[in-house]
């Protein structure tokens, strides 16, 4: 009897803005470091109620103009396993304060990432952030918790991303 095959798990991660900086997490549990703020996704829950949730949870920032970036899927991106995440960019609202499994939290200069400083593949994500020249991307509707309104919003442009 052959092995049942595994599936990848779905989290969503966020790129938090305040003041032009983003937001990092410094993670209370395994793997160590710091980190966008996001999680899994669970079960009957849409990836954009999972970000507002995780957002929430970490920070207890709430989300102004939601919109999802781009998705990240490579078997190696984190140690624990296979896991595809859907990321999302959107201005805090409130003041931040590290909750949830969120030891402190920090906002750093987009022009100032180091590999060394974040966990997975986060550093990826906000160089490709920045360079993408998505912080001054005017007009695009904001996504909803709403999937009847999240099924009208279209879909980011596709973006091959070169391997380094």
């Amino acid at each position: 009897m052959q092995d049942k095959p595994r599936q990848p798990r779905l989290a969503v991660d966020c790129i938090v803005l305040v003041d032009g900086k983003a937001l990092v997490i410094q993670r209370k549990y395994t793997p160590l470091g710091w980190a966008l703020p996001g999680g899994f996704v669970e079960s009957g829950e849409s990836v954009e109620a999972a970000v507002r949730r995780e957002v929430k949870e970490e920070t207890e920032l709430d989300l102004e103009n939601l919109r999802q970036f781009r998705v990240y899927s490579a078997p190696g991106r984190d140690p624990r396993g296979h896991v595809v995440s859907v990321v999302f960019t959107a201005r805090g609202i409130g003041k931040p304060r590290a909750g949830d499994d969120a030891d402190r939290y920090r906002l750093i200069d987009l022009d100032a990432i180091t590999e060394t400083e974040l966990v997975f593949d986060h550093a990826e994500i906000l160089r490709d952030f920045r360079e993408s020249g998505a912080r001054s991307m005017p007009g695009q509707k904001d996504m909803t918790d709403s999937a009847e309104e999240s099924d009208r919003v279209p879909a980011p442009s596709v973006v091959a991303i070169p391997r380094r």
